[in-house]
């Protein structure tokens, strides 16, 4: 079993991903899932906003932040 975290910092909040990933013997993928958290800057408190099982979670949420910047964070949101 695999994690991989993945922050991106934003100017008020921090976004984290957290990835877990069980792959068989051959390569395949036996389980995936993503928890995608927010934290305000100057907190300890993360509050989880979406789950994911579909692979590659991380890099898409990245690419559209870089693309479209905050409003991506309110679409995630709503």
């Amino acid at each position: 079993m695999r994690q991989t975290i993945t922050r991106i910092r934003g100017l008020t909040v921090n976004i984290e991903v957290v990835e877990v990933c069980q792959t068989d013997q051959n390569g395949g993928i036996l389980c995936y899932v993503a928890a995608i958290y927010v934290q305000a800057h100057g907190s300890t408190e993360r509050k989880l906003i979406r789950k994911s099982r579909l692979p590659g979670a991380a890099a898409e949420l990245r690419k559209a932040i870089q693309k479209d910047g905050l409003q991506t964070f309110r679409n995630l949101t709503t």
